[in-house]
């Protein structure tokens, strides 16, 4: 595909270097018309000119998000010119309202992999290998929790190694390893890439967590989050984690949220729950909402996808998860977590969420539980959290420096002059009001900051 199509699909005028390539794929006119044709210069409509291009792969909201932590490394440079493409994928609505709400210059996916970029980026490794582009590949989540699926391939009786960045078929298509750099967030990673895809080890660079980042900086504001989620002195938050697929705790909540909403008094607690954006994706907002609408009016706040999920997870003084990174990173927070679920048939013996398995109490359908919040805050010990934390990441507060140094080596590109900051996450928005219906008068004074 020409640049000129790429103009023609985008409204972007193409770079000055590939204006020789659009002039040859331009149609020859005959007759008389084609006297009088003007001859325009593709390169007249640039404002910002030779600048490298970097392509941002988005497959799913998630993804997306977890990109966005990284985008600011190449803000106010002039240099770099920053697009964003949707590949096919199962989850693609959350990518797309992400993507809207951002403003950002989308390209189509079928232009995106006929157009040459300096740069891709990515958190997800479906249809990567058609991108002509280097290729930094990262990782989606926290700790490499599962094994892979037979849905991605594995045959019956194969050994199933790590279904994240670790794994050999989320590097390699046609016995060749795609991305140009594997992103790892600790260096216990480089022995798993050893095992499962050495040929990626060539690839490989640790360089840290952002997500583990943001919260770090974020943790001193923990009181300021409560304040902004209305969340008065003396009220408890618990909040309720769920990933996604069958593995997940969201096709058993119906057994927790109305036993949690009966049991722990209102005057004391607030319950939140967080739902994993690909569900929401699957299956649309409204039918989440239906499905959770009686538990809603019951007094429960149901986090919107869009929402970050980070904020609230700091503020929380108990984390009721699932085997999913949401839960992982609650380690870093001083609250005791509770699991949910653990599928520890599908779960990677080497991830620390096995361990976090481990250490933290599981929901008991037999006991009360408001005993079981103070069970778990009776039994936290915060070394053992620490420890399960640490194996996030071994470059804490250093993703950004690492990771910047890598983009602008593969763009050839000098880093700016300044350091790399990691900034701490905006304030939430204060949980529903509506959360709380069925207490007229009330319910305004007791969620407002």
């Amino acid at each position: 595909m020409s640049v000129t199509d790429l103009t023609a699909t985008t409204g972007r005028s193409p770079h000055p270097r590939d204006r020789d390539t659009a002039d040859r794929h331009r149609p020859a006119r005959s007759g008389p018309a084609r006297q009088h044709a003007v001859r325009r210069d593709p390169g007249q409509w640039l404002t910002v000119t030779d600048a490298k291009r970097v392509l941002v792969i988005v497959h799913t909201e998630v993804y997306g998000k977890r990109l966005l932590d990284l985008l600011p490394l190449l803000e106010s440079d002039l240099r770099v010119e920053v697009v964003f493409t949707v590949p096919p994928h199962a989850f693609n609505a959350g990518a797309e309202r992400l993507l809207r709400a951002l403003g950002a210059t989308v390209v189509p996916w079928d232009t995106a992999v006929r157009t040459g970029f300096d740069l891709a980026l990515a958190a997800g490794s479906q249809g990567m290998e058609q991108v002509k582009a280097p290729l930094i590949r990262i990782s989606h989540g926290a700790g490499h929790l599962s094994l892979a699926r037979v849905a991605d391939g594995v045959r019956p009786g194969e050994r199933r190694g790590p279904g994240g960045i670790t794994g050999r078929r989320y590097l390699m298509w046609g016995g060749q390893v795609v991305p140009r750099a594997v992103a790892l967030a600790h260096r216990d990673d480089l022995a798993e890439l050893a095992r499962w895809c050495p040929e990626a080890l060539p690839a490989a660079e640790v360089v840290g967590d952002p997500c583990h980042d943001r919260i770090r900086a974020s943790l001193p504001l923990r009181r300021r989050y409560r304040a902004a989620l209305g969340l008065p002195r003396g009220r408890k938050l618990v909040l309720v984690t769920s990933t996604w697929g069958e593995r997940s705790a969201f096709n058993r909540l119906d057994a927790l949220l109305p036993r949690l909403l009966a049991e722990l008094p209102r005057h004391t607690y607030r319950t939140a729950l967080l739902v994993h954006p690909n569900v929401w994706s699957r299956y649309g907002h409204w039918q989440l909402r239906a499905w959770l609408a009686g538990c809603r009016r019951a007094g429960l706040h149901v986090l919107p996808p869009e929402a970050d999920w980070r904020p609230p997870l700091i503020a929380a003084d108990w984390i009721i998860g699932d085997y999913g990174s949401v839960t992982l990173y609650g380690a870093m927070t001083g609250a005791p977590i509770l699991l949910n679920r653990f599928p520890h048939r599908d779960a990677n013996p080497a991830s620390p969420g096995v361990e976090l398995a481990l250490t933290a109490p599981a929901v008991s359908p037999a006991h009360p539980l408001e005993a079981q919040l103070r069970y778990a805050a009776d039994e936290y010990r915060p070394a053992d959290y620490a420890r399960i934390a640490a194996r996030i990441t071994s470059e804490p507060g250093r993703c950004h420096r690492n990771f910047r140094r890598l983009m602008y080596r593969i763009l050839g590109l000098g880093q700016p002059a300044c350091p790399p900051v990691t900034p701490p996450l905006p304030l939430p928005a204060p949980l529903d009001p509506a959360a709380l219906a069925g207490r007229p008068g009330r319910g305004d004074a007791e969620v407002s900051a």
